[in-house]
């Protein structure tokens, strides 16, 4: 059940409401749901339908494609003020999903069935707005991803990374090196390798599942190669 606090906290986090008209706007809190899951926990496997398109209110969720070898490229993160992407596709098109996704912290959020995503994109201008807006931001993200994958370094990548921390303030991360080889599309025992020469080259220190940005400098010129 939603809340006069959970319908507020969700017009500030999707603005598309606020021009929404009466009815949608009755219609949309009255089919919804309001929704707790723990961190790291499955959201939908490969191949499954999805059940529910969930809209974030807090928390992050990460959709990640693994390959038959066990190997994971993290595809996007979901966040607050934020919805799948590819669930939204797949309940529009009748498809499986082709990727996985997973909590990563505690996630909040209002979920929405697939009857009703597809019968509000026939009919509501704002939704099919927020739809179609959602579809042209994480297009141009997966295709960023795709083209980091294929054409960069390692190093850079991990660097790049490692940049956008120090660029928000964070001057150390509680990551392990698996995390990272699923970030960045890689193995667990060529991130290691690169953290390890990072250390001898004075860039980062490392402990146990965490990582010490040491060399500001350093670490963004090698992210600018």
């Amino acid at each position: 059940m939603l809340t006069p606090q959970h319908q507020d906290e969700f017009e500030r986090l999707f603005p598309f409401m606020a021009s929404a008209g009466d009815d949608f706007t009755q219609d949309f809190y009255a089919a919804c749901r309001y929704v707790e899951l723990p961190a790291d926990v499955s959201i939908c496997d490969e191949g499954q339908q999805c059940a529910q398109l969930a809209m974030v209110l807090d928390g992050v969720g990460r959709v990640y494609k693994l390959s038959p070898g066990g190997r994971e490229v993290t595809l996007y993160r979901i966040e607050a003020g934020e919805a799948c992407v590819l669930t939204a596709s797949c309940i529009m098109n009748g498809d499986s999903f082709p990727a996985m996704a997973v909590t990563e912290t505690p996630v909040r959020a209002i979920v929405v069935s697939p009857h009703k995503v597809r019968s509000w994109i026939c009919a509501e201008t704002q939704w099919q707005q927020f739809i179609f807006g959602l579809l042209s931001h994480r297009l141009a993200s997966i295709i960023s991803v795709v083209e980091e994958v294929a054409f960069k370094r390692i190093d850079v990548r991990l660097a790049e990374k490692f940049a956008r921390c120090l660029a928000r303030g964070e001057t150390s991360l509680q990551v392990t090196h698996a995390e990272l080889a699923a970030d960045l599309g890689s193995s667990r025992e060529v991130v290691s390798r690169i953290l390890k020469d990072f250390v001898q080259r004075g860039l980062i220190e490392t402990g146990r599942g965490s990582i010490l940005l040491a060399d500001r400098q350093a670490i963004e010129q090698l992210s600018r190669q």
